[in-house]
């Protein structure tokens, strides 16, 4: 008799527990993706996704409206979409194409407002160009494994890429399949048609629910402008800018604390997302040690100049992928090549800019106030030293002191302000006198 009344106790106790739990407004979490998909997506997502789970969320709705972006990106959301302890929906307002497309099949629910498409999932690159089979390969193998996960037709999902993948009644050989609502509803890709998220937990038979909306504070908002693939290559050109400029200018000045300022905002975010590894950051600091090196110990600009660069530029690649220590097995092929490019093509670029406008800033009406323009014309009773420069013209001398380009040289025992045409030039070495400007030489090597 006492075991049969320690039995109804604890079912009396826990039904009233589900009582009082049943008895509560259910939390919906919510948030958006209605941007390109790319890194600070992935950071809202995971956030949001994170903070779901931490407030107990019985439900995580996102709202969707994207034509795609990044694979790499987007594989990472899909992957925590799957790995949710909590349901997951969406609803599609307008467009969920290429990678969007694969995020919503990621979902346990898709919904759609009237007029909205999921598919278009080929990969391309920056031009619209498809890119090659082996990253179609990538992508077509995560569609059709996510919609097995969910059990959606793996077939429908592989064709959103594939052109060559024909679905009797549905594409034919040659076109990627693009679902409209009516379409997605008949293939199991949609659940039905909704014009908001109220309509669809009315439809789920929800009952009283309370929503949490994703809050983005002002930090988090920064983060993810810094961490925007566009304004990572943005800071490398500042970056690579600073210490092209400081290259040829004597002492230090605004340029390195431009490129300083610039690898900060760079590295920070990174950093904070934990992308960047404090080995990737000290590999960064021992290429700014090499160039400095090169700059101020080691005359003209060699191997340690070199190295250099090449540790900054790798630094800068590999902070932008999600490797653990050094383990790169995490990270795609592909994103890494991305990286590597991005970080090398802004370089690049960096330097070219920066010597043309070393060339043409002070060609500028912005600029050519700061230079003096003024002829003294000696006929005026001006005696400069313009002739007896002239007459220097084709002269030979040595560097007095190092050039950068800036400096002075030594002709015929007399010594004179001088601008190199051919960069750095080491003291002490033949320089030769090729033309003038007011009482400044202008010198190239011999």
């Amino acid at each position: 008799m006492k075991n049969v009344f320690l039995v109804l106790l604890v079912a009396l106790l826990s039904f009233s527990n589900n009582a009082q739990e049943d008895s509560g407004p259910k939390k919906v979490y919510q948030f958006e993706i209605k941007q390109e998909i790319g890194a600070p997506i992935w950071r809202t997502t995971k956030m949001a996704m994170e903070e779901a789970h931490e407030i107990g969320a019985d439900l995580i709705f996102i709202n969707m409206n994207t034509y795609g972006g990044a694979v790499d990106a987007a594989d990472s959301i899909r992957t925590k979409i799957l790995q949710s302890k909590i349901p997951v929906y969406v609803l599609i307002q307008n467009n969920a194409a290429s990678a969007g497309a694969l995020i919503s099949i990621a979902c346990d629910s898709i919904f759609m407002q009237p007029g909205s498409t999921i598919g278009a999932a080929t990969v391309v690159d920056q031009s619209g160009e498809p890119v090659p089979d082996k990253y179609q390969s990538y992508m077509r193998k995560k569609m059709r494994a996510t919609a097995e996960e969910n059990g959606r037709d793996p077939d429908i999902a592989e064709g959103m890429v594939d052109p060559d993948k024909e679905i009797e009644g549905l594409s034919e050989k040659g076109k990627v399949i693009t679902l409209t609502v009516t379409e997605a509803i008949e293939y199991g890709f949609c659940d039905g048609e909704f014009q908001s998220m109220a309509e669809v937990l009315t439809h789920s038979g929800f009952g009283e629910y309370e929503v949490v909306k994703q809050r983005l504070n002002t930090t988090d908002k920064i983060i993810g402008w810094l961490i925007n693939p566009a304004i990572s290559g943005v800071l490398i050109l500042v970056i690579f800018g600073g210490i092209y400029f400081e290259l040829q200018s004597p002492g230090l000045g605004f340029p390195i604390v431009a490129a300083l300022a610039a690898a900060t905002l760079y590295f920070a975010p990174l950093y904070l997302e934990g992308l960047a590894e404090n080995w990737e950051i000290l590999l960064f600091i021992s290429g700014l040690i090499l160039i400095a090196i090169e700059l101020f110990v080691i005359p003209g600009f060699g191997v340690a100049g070199i190295a250099g660069i090449a540790l900054t530029v790798t630094a800068l690649s590999l902070a932008m992928v999600g490797n653990v220590g050094f383990d790169f097995s995490p990270v795609d092929t592909s994103v890494l090549v991305r990286s590597f490019l991005i970080s090398a093509i802004a370089s690049s670029v960096s330097v070219a800019g920066s010597i043309l406008l070393a060339v043409k800033l002070f060609q500028t009406n912005a600029f050519s106030t700061l230079v003096l323009n003024a002829v003294q014309n000696k006929a005026e009773g001006y005696t400069s030293a313009s002739s007896e420069n002239a007459a220097l013209i084709g002269s030979e001398g040595v560097a007095y002191t190092d050039m950068m380009p800036s400096g002075k040289v030594e002709v015929n025992d007399r010594v004179y302000d001088a601008a190199s045409e051919t960069g750095f030039i080491e003291k002490g070495q033949k320089v030769k006198v090729t033309d003038y400007t007011g009482s400044n030489l202008k010198v190239r090597l011999l």
